[in-house]
């Protein structure tokens, strides 16, 4: 679906909270197809990226990788 979204998940570390955010940021994009929101959407969009990256950062909190040095 989202191709330019790069896989976040590294035995060596857990993705940075930018990393996160850019991420999430490429999702709602695509998902709403909008690069850049009109004024009137601007906060629900960013709602949005900041949410997402929230679930993101849960994930990898509860994620079990085998071999992670960052767990």
């Amino acid at each position: 679906m989202c191709r330019n979204i790069k896989q976040l998940r590294r035995p060596e570390r857990a993705p940075t909270d930018e990393e996160l955010e850019l991420a999430a940021l490429q999702f709602v994009r695509k998902i709403s197809g909008y690069r850049e929101p009109a004024s009137v959407n601007r906060e629900a969009f960013d709602r949005a990226v900041k949410n997402i990256a929230g679930v993101g950062r849960t994930l990898f909190e509860e994620l079990e990788v085998k071999g992670a040095s960052w767990r």
